[in-house]
């Protein structure tokens, strides 16, 4: 069933890694463009929904480049009773239209981190991913990098690269990089999460959801402090959520994909203000 939920709201994700843009009406109170329709639309599955679609405007601070833009639009879905699995063939089937028909490979964190850089992201010694972030440009020791943001940029400027042409499915990442997904018992625990690179461009990011409310609330909570650790606002916790939750999200499985990238990509373009009317500088 296709939805519509707000663009605005009281709320907005406690996610260290994403930044929301705020407004203020004229009593003072505080808003946020959505920076995905991500926690609404998991309100509306916990109501009773069934599997939802929508496409829609999402908007993060600080997201310019050659595969960004501050405002950008998002189809997001859920699959009430899919893991992620399950929801890979869902995102493949929808590619087999939109771009036509492809194979596509899948490939663990792990497999992935071993194959192009010779070490596993989850043994490895700070020293040795030190010296690899060092290696590809980033001076982590001097930046008193944590583990993740190291993965992280490896990930981006060695392994992302190396992946290839054509659709490949990232698989099993760091339970510390969970987000909202599921975590499955190791060794080594592991995110039930996806994200898919089509000719090395990032597309799309998927979840075997996360139903735990307390979990939820600790994840939450974690993000907050990182977030005054590092002198960045932190915004209260989405109680409609938690409480969403607590209530009873069924099992299910979402996938976020960026329109805007799958537009560029189908056009054989190499940059997204390509496709759009108005990119930021000229908004």
């Amino acid at each position: 069933m296709e939805v519509e939920t707000p663009a605005l709201g009281s709320t907005t994700v406690t996610d260290p890694s994403i930044e929301s843009l705020g407004v203020h009406d004229r009593t003072g109170r505080a808003w946020y463009l959505q920076t995905s329709p991500e926690f609404a639309m998991k309100r509306l599955i916990a109501a009773g929904s069934g599997s939802i679609y929508q496409i829609t405007r999402a908007f993060r601070d600080g997201e310019r480049g050659r595969h960004h833009n501050p405002e950008f639009s998002i189809l997001e879905w859920y699959r009430v009773g899919f893991d992620h699995h399950r929801l890979i063939d869902d995102v493949d089937a929808l590619l087999d239209r939109v771009l036509g028909p492809g194979t596509s490979s899948r490939i663990t964190y792990r497999e992935a981190f071993s194959r192009h850089l010779n070490l596993d992201p989850f043994t490895a010694a700070m020293t040795e991913l030190h010296d690899a972030c060092e290696s590809s440009g980033f001076a982590s020791r001097a930046a008193a990098a944590t583990r993740d943001e190291c993965l992280d940029h490896l990930l981006a400027a060695a392994v992302q690269p190396a992946l290839g042409s054509g659709r490949v499915y990232l698989l099993e990442f760091p339970a510390s990089q969970a987000a909202l997904a599921r975590i499955r018992t190791g060794p080594p625990e592991v995110a039930e999460r996806f994200e898919l690179y089509i000719d090395g461009v990032e597309v799309a990011n998927g979840y075997h959801e996360l139903r735990d409310a307390v979990e939820l609330r600790g994840r939450m909570r974690q993000d907050v402090e990182t977030r005054r650790e590092t002198a960045r606002p932190a915004p209260a916790l989405d109680e409609r959520l938690l409480a969403a939750h607590e209530a009873g999200l069924p099992a299910c499985a979402g996938v976020a994909v960026g329109f805007d990238r799958l537009v560029m990509l189908a056009g054989r373009y190499r940059t997204l203000c390509e496709v759009l009317a108005f990119p930021d500088d000229a908004a």
